[in-house]
C-alpha cells in the first residue's frame, strides 16, 4: 500500500489536480472581458470623444459641445494652438490621449510585472493575490461606468490602473500553471485555458453587441449603453473570478522566502542569473527579441484597431464591436489552421508567413476607404486568421530553444515581456497621431515591428538552437 501523505501535504492525485485545472480555466474566461470589451472595443472611441469634449469646453466654449465634437478635427486645423486637453501639464490631441494612457499602462506593467512575479513566486500567497489583482482591477473597470462629459482623466486613471492589474493578476494565474498539471497535461491544459478565454470575452461581447444595437429600443443613450457595457465586463470578471478563488490553492515555500522584501531581492538576482545565462543561448536571446519586435505590433495593432475603425473609417460602434466579436471566435480556428499548416510546412515558415500577412494588413489600412464597413470585416477576418496562431506557435517554438528543467524561469521572462510589450508600438503611435493626427499614417508605421520581427526570425537557425538548448530536433520545425 502506499504511504499515506504527511499531515498537511495537499492531494496531487490526478482527481484534485483535474478539480484545480477547471477552476483555473474560468480565471481565463472572467479577465477575457476585459480586453475585448474595454480595451479592443469600448474604451478608445469612448474615451476620444470625452478627451474632445474637454478640449471644447475649454478652447470653444461659445460652441455646442454635439456640434464642437463632430467638427473637432476641422477646428483644429482651422485654430492652430488650440484643440488639445492637459496631462499633467502637457497639450494632448485628443485623438492621441488613448495612445498615451496606453503607453503609460504598459510601461508600468513593464516595471511592476517582475516584482508581482516574484513575489508570486516566494511568498506562497499566489491565490489571494490573484484575487486582490483581479477585484482591483474590476473594480477599476466598473468604475469606468462614471466616465462621462469631459471626464477624461478619470477613465485614463480608471483604465491605468485596471491594466496594470489585468497584467499583475495574470502573471499569477499563469504562474499556477506548472503546479496544477503534469508535464504531459501542460499543453492540453494551457490550450483549454486559451480556448475558454476566447469564448468568454466572445460571449460579453455578443451580449454587449445586443444591448449597443437594441438601446434606442431599450430607452438608453448610446453613451449610457457603453457605459453599461464597460462596466459588465468589470463585473464579469469580478464574478467568474470566484470559481477559480475556491478551486486553486497555495503551495508551501521555503521559510527562508517567507518575507516580501526577502522574495523581491531573491527573484530578482533569480531574474538577474537567467538573463546572464541567456548569454550561453545566443540564438534563443535573438528568439526572444525577435518575438518581442513582432508581437509588439501585433499588440498594438490590436488595441489601437477600435479608434482605427472609430476615427480614420469613421464606422460605428456595430460594425466595431461584430469586427471584434467575429475575431474572437474566427482567431480560435485560425490558431488551428495554422497549426495544421505547421505540420505540413514547418512552424518557422508558418510564422514567417504570418508575419507577411500582417504587413499586408498594415498596408491594407491605408487603402480601406471611409465608411467602408465591408473592407473593415475583412481586414479583421484577416487579423483572426493569423492572431491566435502567430502566438500559439511563437510560443511554441520557444519551447523548443530553452533548456529543459528551466521552462519556468523562461517562460517568465516570455510572459513578463508579453504582458508588458507594446510600449514601443504604443509609444509610437502615440507619436505618429501628435505629429500627423491620423490613424492611418499611425497603423502603417507598425510594418516596420513585422519587418524587423521577420528578418530576425529568418536569421535563427533554428536546429542549431534546439540543438544547443540541449533538445531533440523534430523532424519538421
Amino acid at each position: 500500500m502506499p504511504a499515506p501523505a504527511p499531515p498537511g501535504a495537499l492531494d496531487d492525485s490526478p482527481a484534485a489536480r483535474r478539480r484545480e485545472q477547471r477552476g483555473w480555466y474560468f480565471y481565463d474566461w472572467a479577465n477575457s472581458a476585459f480586453y475585448t470589451t474595454i480595451i479592443s472595443v469600448f474604451l478608445g472611441p469612448y474615451l476620444i470623444p470625452v478627451a474632445k469634449t474637454a478640449a471644447c469646453a475649454q478652447d470653444f466654449p461659445g460652441m455646442a459641445a454635439d456640434r464642437c465634437v463632430a467638427g473637432f478635427d476641422q477646428l483644429a486645423i482651422d485654430n492652430p494652438g488650440l484643440g488639445y486637453v492637459d496631462v499633467l501639464g502637457a497639450d494632448i490631441r485628443p485623438a492621441a490621449y488613448f495612445g498615451l494612457i496606453m503607453t503609460v499602462a504598459v510601461l508600468l506593467q513593464i516595471v511592476f510585472l517582475p516584482i508581482v512575479g516574484a513575489l508570486a513566486d516566494h511568498i506562497g500567497r499566489k491565490r489571494e493575490m490573484l484575487g486582490g489583482f483581479a477585484y482591483v482591477g474590476a473594480l477599476a473597470t466598473m468604475g469606468l461606468y462614471f466616465v462621462e462629459g469631459d471626464r477624461y482623466m478619470l477613465g485614463g486613471v480608471l483604465f491605468v490602473v485596471a491594466n496594470l492589474a489585468y497584467g499583475s493578476s495574470v502573471v499569477v494565474y499563469d504562474s499556477f500553471l506548472p503546479q496544477i498539471s503534469t508535464a504531459a497535461e501542460r499543453d492540453t491544459v494551457s490550450s483549454r485555458g486559451w480556448a475558454i478565454g476566447y469564448l468568454g470575452g466572445g460571449l460579453l461581447l455578443a451580449l454587449n453587441l445586443v444591448l449597443y444595437l437594441q438601446h434606442e429600443s431599450l430607452g438608453l443613450a448610446e453613451g449610457m449603453a457603453v457605459r453599461i457595457s464597460m462596466m459588465s465586463a468589470g463585473l464579469w470578471w469580478a464574478v467568474f473570478t470566484i470559481v477559480p478563488l475556491l478551486r486553486l490553492r497555495n503551495r508551501p515555500v521555503p521559510a527562508h522566502e517567507g518575507t516580501a522584501l526577502r522574495s523581491v531581492g531573491g527573484s530578482f538576482r533569480q531574474l538577474g542569473r537567467t538573463l546572464a545565462e541567456l548569454r550561453r543561448y545566443p540564438l534563443t536571446l535573438l528568439f526572444l527579441v525577435a518575438y518581442l519586435v513582432y508581437n509588439d505590433g501585433v499588440q498594438t495593432v490590436i488595441g489601437n484597431s477600435a479608434a482605427f475603425a472609430s476615427e480614420a473609417l469613421k464606422l460605428d460602434k456595430t460594425v466595431q464591436i461584430s469586427a471584434i466579436l467575429m475575431v474572437q471566435f474566427v482567431a480560435f480556428f485560425g490558431a488551428l489552421l495554422l497549426g495544421r499548416l505547421a505540420v505540413s510546412f514547418g512552424t518557422k515558415r508558418t510564422v514567417l508567413a504570418s508575419l507577411v500577412v500582417w504587413t499586408a494588413i498594415v498596408v491594407m489600412a491605408v487603402f480601406v476607404g471611409e465608411g467602408q464597413a465591408l473592407q473593415f470585416y475583412l481586414m479583421a477576418f484577416a487579423i483572426a486568421i493569423v492572431l491566435g496562431g502567430t502566438q500559439a506557435l511563437s510560443r511554441s517554438l520557444f519551447s523548443q530553444v530553452i533548456p529543459k528543467g528551466r521552462e519556468a524561469e523562461y517562460f517568465s521572462l516570455l510572459q513578463i515581456s508579453d504582458k508588458g510589450s507594446a510600449f514601443i508600438g504604443s509609444l509610437t503611435v502615440t507619436v505618429a497621431l501628435q505629429l500627423t493626427n491620423s490613424y492611418r499614417i499611425a497603423i502603417v508605421s507598425m510594418i516596420i515591428f513585422f519587418v524587423v520581427g521577420f528578418v530576425l526570425l529568418a536569421l535563427i537557425n533554428l536546429p542549431k538552437a534546439i540543438r544547443a538548448a540541449g533538445n531533440e530536433v523534430p523532424e519538421r520545425i
